[in-house]
Parts: C-alpha cells; sequence; structure tokens
C-alpha cells in the first residue's frame, strides 16, 4: 500500500516557491555582478577566497574538494584552467606523494583582495541591505538547521 503524498500547504507552498526564486535570481545577480566588476566566475571566487582564508594560502585539493562540495575531478579542471591564468600553482604534498596541494600566487592573492570588496558590495545591495537583522537571524537559523540535516548522519 503506498502512502500518500505530504502535498505542501499554500503557505508551505509560497516559502517553498520564494526560497527557489530568491536563490535562482540572487545567484544570477551576484554572478553577473561579479564577472562584470571582476572577470571572475563564481567558481573562481570560489577557490580563491577559500584559499586566501587557509593557512599559507594553501590546502591539499582533496580537502579544497570537500570544504567545496565538489569532486576532485571539477576542482582539478578548474585548477587547471585557473593555473594557465596564473591564479594558483600545485604543488606535490610534502607529507604524500599521492597528494597535492594548491598555492594561491601573489597574482591570485591580488585578484581575491581586489574582487573581494566588490563582491561584499554585492551581496549587501542584493541581499543584507534588504532585510532586517530579525529576518537575518531568522534566515542564519533556518539556514544552519537545514545544513546540519543535510551533512549530519543520516537516519539510522
Amino acid at each position: 500500500m503506498t502512502q500518500e503524498p505530504r502535498w505542501l500547504t499554500d503557505r508551505e507552498q509560497r516559502a517553498w516557491q520564494a526560497y527557489r526564486r530568491m536563490f535562482l535570481l540572487l545567484n544570477a545577480e551576484l554572478s553577473r555582478d561579479l564577472n562584470r566588476r571582476s572577470g571572475l566566475s563564481e567558481p573562481d571566487y570560489d577557490v580563491l577566497s577559500n584559499l586566501g582564508a587557509s593557512p599559507d594560502h594553501r590546502r591539499r585539493v582533496s580537502e579544497l574538494a570537500d570544504r567545496m562540495l565538489w569532486s576532485r575531478s571539477r576542482l582539478s579542471h578548474h585548477l587547471a584552467r585557473m593555473q594557465q591564468r596564473g591564479l594558483v600553482v600545485r604543488e606535490e604534498c610534502a607529507t604524500d606523494g599521492r597528494g597535492a596541494v594548491v598555492v594561491l600566487t601573489e597574482e591570485g592573492l591580488r585578484t581575491i583582495e581586489a574582487a573581494s570588496p566588490l563582491h561584499v558590495e554585492s551581496v549587501r545591495r542584493h541581499f543584507m541591505d534588504l532585510l532586517t537583522p530579525e529576518q537575518i537571524e531568522a534566515f542564519t537559523e533556518i539556514g544552519e538547521t537545514v545544513v546540519a540535516r543535510l551533512t549530519g548522519p543520516g537516519p539510522g
């Protein structure tokens, strides 16, 4: 016997549709701003900002892929393109001959330092400055709840 689906209520449907539209429109706007103002794609910015926040501006490729929720293959292909542009270099891992470390170059550091203020301004203009402190707090709690469920141990 199949169980009847738990359809969304009108209120839940409205919340879900608002989230989906916001997600798509906001990401598109932020990506356009980022590319127009700094020449970076969203994936470029994600790699550079993660490396910029890492100790010594370096991280094992496998750790970076895990942090970014990317496959190692996807990251490896993207890093190859970024390496051709002089933004990152790959080095052998000193403690593990099979692993590789990705390092932010001076050019990569200059690029992320120039792009970050522009990106933060875009995030403020298109998102943060539109919300009240209470809405920001609620949004944070919602996001953390969903992330904890999706990244925590599964039902068991």
